[in-house]
């Protein structure tokens, strides 16, 4: 286990979804269905159009959020609200990832594409309520998603987080390449392994992995 490579790490970044939770929960099947019936409602096209631009903007722009926004001019206030009405019924609490959240030392936060207040409720529902010094969402970001670079610098700057002392924790590995240009360890959260880079390491279990590093 690469201990030595974390013991200037005194900043700790998580993404939410299929990072603090696995995947198999999937949450995004919910959230992904909502994104479609969205963008059928605001754009007047049919279900297979939608999912088609649901998933195209995702590819082209980060998020499909982003992609509404530069084509379409879409308020992302009532979409943030609107895809992130979901059940929390298929996550359980995780007592074992607290336990090694809270042990490591100095600052922890969350930085999503999701909203602020969608990913709360998920931590609430995993039992990590309180572990975290802040909660940053996309809007936290100008609306500017992962994996752009000035979306992490945003970020990082409202946070006063120094990059170099610093682990970012991602399932998506693009969104571990500005990180990785900005002087943090990343770290790959995800069933499979993915060969990059600007990845350092890689993990299907965050708890032991974290449980290792103090």
């Amino acid at each position: 286990m690469p201990r030595e490579k974390f013991v200037h790490v005194d900043h700790w970044v998580f993404d939410l979804d299929n990072t603090l939770y696995p995947p198999q929960a999937r949450l995004f099947d919910q959230i992904e269905v909502r994104m479609t019936q969205f963008v059928m409602d605001q754009l007047g096209v049919d279900h297979a159009e939608a999912n088609h631009l649901r998933r195209h903007y995702w590819a082209t722009y980060g998020t499909t959020l982003a992609g509404l926004m530069r084509e379409h001019g879409i308020d992302p206030g009532p979409y943030l609200v609107e895809v992130h009405d979901i059940s929390m019924d298929h996550l359980v609490p995780d007592p074992e990832l607290a336990a090694a959240i809270a042990n490591l030392p100095g600052r922890r936060i969350v930085y999503t594409n999701g909203s602020a207040p969608y990913a709360e409720r998920v931590l609430a529902a995993r039992g990590l309520t309180g572990l975290f010094d802040a909660i940053y969402g996309v809007e936290h970001a100008g609306f500017r998603p992962k994996p752009e670079r000035q979306a992490f610098e945003t970020i990082f700057a409202q946070d006063r987080l120094p990059p170099e002392r610093a682990a970012m924790f991602e399932d998506d590995p693009r969104n571990l390449a500005a990180p990785h240009e900005l002087g943090m360890r990343t770290v790959h959260v995800a069933p499979e392994r993915h060969t990059a880079d600007h990845i350092h390491h890689h993990t299907d279990d965050l708890a032991s992995f974290l449980s290792a590093l103090v």
